[in-house]
């Protein structure tokens, strides 16, 4: 099974830039373009966040025109610059979205089993899960134990060194680390957020954060340092579940590029 993960990709509106004047668009097309030529194909794509970057509908319209090429299914989260309304305005067909709330979902149609958890917090940059969200995520791994299982969050759980987005990471992630400990059947943790590819082992689990097709957060591990943006190759992450060894397989996480 081949699961694709895009993130950060900070669409606006057409004709709209972001701060540094990178108009995003261009980056996204490329990307879908990159996707679309994968073969084989993904069985799935998950966009971890941060899909659009001042949250408005028009945003959001922009983005839906930009993903109407790609031809694999596509699971959406929301990160710290999106706005659960506006988002579930446009993409309100998507039967797995809910109506209101925290949009956490579970993609429960392939071998591996994909739960998403939104993390974003209204009007916050850093990420948090409530305890409602806490129990949903234990039920939903308890109630499918058997089942390989991938983890979705746009924020981090742990920290990377770059100390302006460690400040911005998931704040309760040592409630998170409780739960999933209790499941075995979870593989992996696939985050956004930190706008490059990073991989780690956390509280036992591989954890990775994937790059954005668009710009990129400086590797700058200074503990003063503050942020800055980069224009790197755009890139995303294909994550591929293979059966064995058992129980549960493994997965294997691999960086393409979509940019120059």
């Amino acid at each position: 099974m081949i699961v694709v993960q895009i993130t950060d990709t900070h669409i606006t509106a057409p004709g709209r830039r972001i701060a540094g004047g990178i108009d995003t668009a261009p980056a996204l097309t490329r990307c879908v373009d990159a996707v679309n030529a994968l073969d084989p194909q993904p069985d799935v794509v998950v966009m971890s966040g941060d899909l659009v970057d001042s949250g408005r509908r028009e945003d959001y319209e922009h983005l839906r025109r930009l993903l109407a090429p790609l031809r694999a299914p596509v699971h959406l989260l929301p990160g710290n610059h999106d706005k659960r309304e506006p988002l579930c305005e446009v993409f309100g067909d998507l039967a797995y979205l809910p109506a209101a709330g925290p949009l956490d979902h579970v993609v429960d149609d392939f071998p591996l089993r994909l739960v998403c958890m939104d993390t974003s917090v209204p009007g916050a940059v850093h990420g948090e899960l409530d305890r409602e969200a806490l129990q949903w995520l234990d039920r939903c791994l308890g109630n499918a134990a058997t089942r390989p299982t991938m983890v979705f969050l746009h924020h981090p759980p742990f920290a990377t060194g770059i100390a302006a987005m460690d400040d911005s990471r998931l704040r309760n992630s040592d409630d998170l680390a409780e739960v999933l400990g209790r499941h075995p059947q979870v593989l992996h943790v696939a985050c956004g957020h930190v706008h490059r590819a990073i991989h780690t082992r956390w509280h036992g689990i591989p954890a990775s954060i994937a790059p954005s097709p668009s710009h990129a957060v400086a590797l700058d591990l200074r503990a003063a340092a503050d942020p800055a943006v980069l224009l790197e190759p755009g890139a995303f992450h294909v994550h591929v579940w293979h059966p064995d060894p058992g129980p549960w397989g493994a997965i294997v996480t691999h960086i393409a590029y979509s940019g120059s």
